[in-house]
């Protein structure tokens, strides 16, 4: 003992010392960084509204330009905004403006000043940045941001520090413990590979020897890794998302786990033309989003297989290796008979729950025997889940509303699962949901999962609300969890992205070379300016009503005639459900009135294509079209606006967006509009077809920047980073145990 306490009490004052000066370094360092972010944000965020700024000063509209800020500060780190005019003088500011915070005098280079303030509400940064003008400057913008996110994670890294180092003497103490019996020559060379980082993996093999030790041995080191992954995902933000991240998070966080998605619909389909068969990829958000992830990650992907040629072209497991060019992953496809999919996919999916959900004032159709339908496709759809899983805890990505029940039914068969479902359409309130008839069992299958994710806060509270309303469960909005059934459902935001560079994009010719092109092959004037719309031919995506804006347009602005060209690609969808067949009598009604009211000398102003296009042409559009419409009347996210943005690698082309689209909570500078207002998606047309090429640069490459850095890859690694974690906490509490009391035969 005395020789044991000669090592571990020398050793505790070194690491004590160590973490003594380590975290004030550390303090100071985390500090500094986000001192230099911060003054990095201000300067975008005043080089992005300086001009639409300026405007609105000379213009003199005070309550417009407090509007504005007001609007700026929704961010929840941007604490306040002010405005000081030239001579010194705080013009505007918004409510929480600090009175301590004055303005200062600049320099006549145009300087830019920085601090920190303690606020009784907690400490502050403030950054004033000059905002000019073409005839010079008028003025800085104060920007005042947040800090006290920074004390947080202060404290969280001091926290860790002190566990690492409590941990690593903990583990140490209790090598030298047992055995004590080592020479002096030996404990040197621990100490030396404590100081390479390399004793904490090799003391655990001695201790893990002694039956009494090794629990206590299993559960630091079990704590020691919780802790290093806890930091990796809450430090997310520093990871380069791609496809070697989330094969890494696989290899490292997951070891390898069988990775399984279910969808309703197929990445790849096999359809007959003429002799021949063709391969196409479905017009669908679902599939743009997943399939680089299951190009990433391999396993297997279960869906429908409702190709003419899908049953041609699967082996005798219904397997299909996918992509055909490099195949990366397995296909499984489903067979359903008609009847299954007239009632579970066009009639409970499609006539009931899709229009539920949306608000796009389509009435819901429910009728019992869709229900039916519904229960047993999902049914079967479980059990091929069962059926291609390889072990008893893989992972599994169940997608979308089409299998709300799926997640309890696997479950049943795979307790050991780990079940992610992501819901891509919105989720409305409870007395939306509760037209349902069987709105209670769609919870209850959806309270299957490990995780439940939607695209926005708003969603997941809605939720919260339906679960609250309509089922005897335990709902905790803190941690963001639900309980029900002696199980517990992590309910969560995960906004859903593309891949970043699109896959799309490596094909496709420079922009002068698309912008010809396509005026080339659809007979349009070489000047005439492009705007394009890309959609599933479907009610929720306002189509009416962009050609109705298209028409006020050429009402407001008879100078667009003939030098405006709105292309408008359709596919189509759901043709066998009446509502969609109207709906597609309507478009093509519309497209052809306002056609006739503007033609001139062979001039139409709307270019109508009702029919499948692949994405290498999609992306053709994206770079030769001047703006691109998305006027969703309500959606979950939508990511043909994400695709408009990552197709302009030339950083020009304005984005219109409907507020009712989760993409307008990230695609701040695109020009958000109420897609039911015509007039003010018609100014917004001609505010778009008018726009300087430098405003169209800034605005464009400030979203280029955020599709970026929060892509397809980061939306993935984030629920399997959540899922990891919940993995590793579910070994750790039910992992055996090793007591003396537990090995007796009486135990």
């Amino acid at each position: 003992m005395r020789l044991s306490l000669r090592f571990i009490i020398p050793l505790a004052a070194v690491l004590g010392a160590i973490a003594y000066g380590v975290i004030p370094l550390v303090d100071q360092l985390t500090l500094k960084w986000f001192v230099r972010d911060l003054d990095i944000r201000a300067a975008l965020i005043t080089n992005a509204i300086q001009e639409p700024l300026g405007q609105l000063i000379q213009a003199g509209t005070r309550v417009k330009v407090q509007r504005y800020l007001n609007r700026i500060i929704q961010d929840e780190r941007l604490y306040a905004l002010g405005f000081c005019d030239n001579g010194q003088r705080l013009a505007y500011k918004t409510e929480a403006f600090p009175d301590a915070v004055k303005c200062r005098a600049h320099a006549d280079d145009g300087d830019e000043t920085s601090r920190l303030l303690q606020l009784a509400r907690g400490p502050v940064h403030v950054t004033s940045k000059p905002v000019e003008a073409d005839t010079g400057g008028y003025g800085a913008l104060v920007v005042v941001h947040d800090m006290s996110f920074v004390q947080r994670r202060s404290e969280d890294t001091k926290k860790y520090l002190f566990y690492l180092f409590a941990g690593i003497a903990a583990v140490v103490s209790l090598v030298t413990v047992a055995i004590a019996e080592i020479s002096w020559r030996g404990w040197v060379a621990g100490l030396k590979a404590l100081i390479s980082g390399e004793a904490l993996r090799r003391s655990t093999a001695p201790v893990l020897r002694s039956p009494d030790l090794r629990p206590v041995a299993k559960d630091l080191q079990a704590l020691i890794r919780d802790i290093e992954a806890e930091r990796r995902s809450r430090d997310e933000s520093q990871i380069s998302w791609a496809p070697e991240t989330l094969r890494s998070i696989l290899r490292e966080e997951l070891k390898g786990d069988e990775i399984i998605i279910v969808s309703n619909r197929e990445p790849y389909i096999h359809v007959r033309k003429g002799d021949g068969i063709e391969l196409q990829q479905p017009a669908s958000g679902l599939v743009t989003a997943l399939e680089p992830i299951m190009r990433a990650c391999s396993g297997t992907w279960i869906a429908h297989g409702g190709g003419s040629a899908d049953r041609d072209t699967v082996d005798s497991r219904d397997h299909l290796m996918v992509p055909p060019d490099a195949p990366a992953y397995r296909l499984r496809r489903v067979w359903l008979t008609q009847e299954e999919e007239a009632g579970y996919y066009y009639g409970f999916a499609n006539e009931g729950l899709w229009p539920l959900c949306h608000i796009a004032h389509t009435r819901p159709v429910f009728r019992t025997a869709d229900w039916d339908h519904y229960v047993q496709v999902n049914r079967k759809f479980a059990g091929v889940v069962k059926q291609e899983a390889k072990t008893a805890d893989p992972i599994i990505l169940v997608q979308d509303y089409h299998l709300a029940l799926l997640p309890k039914m696997i479950r049943e068969l795979l307790p050991a699962a780990t079940i992610i479902a992501f819901w891509h359409i919105p989720w409305p309130n409870p007395e939306t949901i509760g037209i349902c008839p069987w709105r209670e069992a769609l919870l209850e299958g959806l309270l299957g999962s490990s995780i439940l994710g939607f695209h926005t806060q708003f969603h997941c509270n809605n939720f919260f609300d339906t679960v609250d309303r309509y089922l005897e469960a335990r709902v905790d909005r803190e941690t963001f969890t639900i309980s029900y059934g002696g199980e517990s459902t992590v309910v969560s935001r995960y906004p859903i992205s593309i891949e970043w560079p699109p896959s799309a994009l490596a094909a496709q010719e420079p922009v002068a070379q698309c912008h010809a092109a396509v005026r080339a092959r659809n007979g349009f004037p070489p000047d005439v300016l492009l705007g394009v719309g890309v959609d599933r031919l479907d009610y929720t995506k306002g189509i009416l009503e962009r050609f109705l804006a298209v028409e006020r347009l050429l009402e407001l602005e008879p100078e667009w005639i003939g030098k405006f060209i709105f292309v408008q690609i359709a596919a189509p969808s759901r043709s066998s459900i009446d509502e969609y067949q109207n709906f597609d009598a309507r478009v093509r009604a519309l497209a052809k009135r306002i056609n006739q009211r503007f033609s001139n000398r062979g001039y139409e102003p709307i270019c109508l294509k009702i029919e499948h296009h692949d994405a290498r042409q999609v992306y053709e559009y994206y770079r030769a079209a001047n703006l691109c419409v998305v006027s969703s009347l309500h959606d979950g996210m939508n990511l043909v606006a994400k695709e408009y943005v990552a197709a302009r690698d030339d950083e020009q082309g304005v984005l219109i967006l409907s507020q009712f689209t989760g993409a307008s909570k990230e695609l701040a500078e695109a020009l958000i509009v109420n897609p039911y207002n015509i007039d003010e998606c018609a100014a917004a047309l001609h505010f778009a077809l008018t726009m300087p090429p430098q405003e169209q640069r800034q605005r464009m490459r400030s979203m280029r920047g955020l599709i970026q850095e929060f892509n397809v890859y980061r939306w993935a690694g984030r629920m399997l980073l959540d899922a990891a974690r919940m993995r590793r906490r579910r070994m750790f509490k039910y992992a055996p145990d090793f007591s003396p009391a537990a090995r007796k035969p009486n135990a």
